[in-house]
């Protein structure tokens, strides 16, 4: 039965995920599949207020232009690698095998891991349309699934009584994790505003729930193993993002290069432990 009693937090094991890589300006998570999966629950139960980004290209780029965002990526619990290039950059420069980790992954092996463990999941952001179609799959997929809500917020800035009602109404439904969906930079923002105000594990998945509830259809995997998602969303929408795709691919391939030229010269940066 739901209830909105607060979460009870056993006793402090260790994480699962415990290392993160610096690349450019950014500290990324390091670790598998499959214990990125189980960190996600280690802070659902361990921490009363934690946030998870997904950091693709475009996210690191934006990172090394501007220090206050960079600051949000870096104070995350979890950065995950969620683009291709950087996990094979991560595995370049500290000779180990990274898995991505793509929101479009995670989120549905998080739904089935969460109606395994009997844990509630909210949806927020994105539109009506598109959380009835990502509820209504969910429902499909896992019928034992607790789903404790879902709300669209406006498309324009908050005001503070409806902040205040919005956490309100998250927190009564009392979610285990929260699924954020307001494009980047604005899910990261709003997590990192919202650590310590909602109560649960809040996941910046982005477009992850067009894919999940097949509103988009995702490239083939050889595809996605080439990093060819960023050509197939230029395809879809060429105005809007044809300035993204060339300033921060550019810059990612000049910052990428430069980096490597600094550490054949032995300045290359080494482990940071996840704090």
């Amino acid at each position: 039965m739901l209830t909105n009693a607060p979460h009870t937090k056993p006793a402090a094991t260790a994480p699962p995920l415990q290392l993160k890589r610096r690349l450019l300006t950014s500290d990324i998570t390091a670790g598998t599949f499959k214990d990125f999966v189980k960190q996600v629950f280690w802070l659902s139960e361990h921490k009363q207020s934690s946030y998870v980004c997904f950091a693709n290209v475009h996210m690191l780029v934006e990172a090394y232009r501007d220090r206050d965002f960079n600051q949000i990526l870096n104070n995350a619990d979890v950065a995950c690698p969620d683009g291709g290039p950087l996990s094979r950059l991560m595995k370049l420069l500290y000779g180990e095998q990274q898995d991505r980790v793509a929101g479009m992954d995670l989120l549905p092996a998080l739904l089935q891991e969460a109606e395994a463990r009997g844990k509630s999941v909210y949806f927020y952001g994105s539109t009506d349309e598109v959380l009835e179609a990502v509820v209504k799959t969910a429902r499909q997929k896992h019928p034992n699934l607790t789903i404790a809500g879902h709300y669209s917020p406006p498309f324009r800035k908050l005001t503070h009584i409806e902040d205040t009602a919005i956490v309100n109404m998250i927190n009564e439904a009392n979610p285990d994790l929260v699924f954020v969906a307001l494009g980047c930079p604005k899910q990261e923002r709003w997590m990192a505003e919202h650590k310590g105000k909602v109560n649960a594990c809040m996941l910046g998945v982005g477009q992850a729930y067009m894919t999940f509830a097949g509103l988009e259809k995702r490239l083939p995997k050889w595809a996605r193993d080439l990093s060819l998602e960023w050509a197939y969303r230029l395809v879809q929408e060429p105005r809007r993002l044809w300035k993204r795709y060339l300033v921060t691919n550019s810059m990612f391939v000049a910052l990428t290069l430069k980096l490597l030229a600094n550490r054949a010269l032995g300045r290359s940066s080494g482990k940071q432990s996840l704090g």
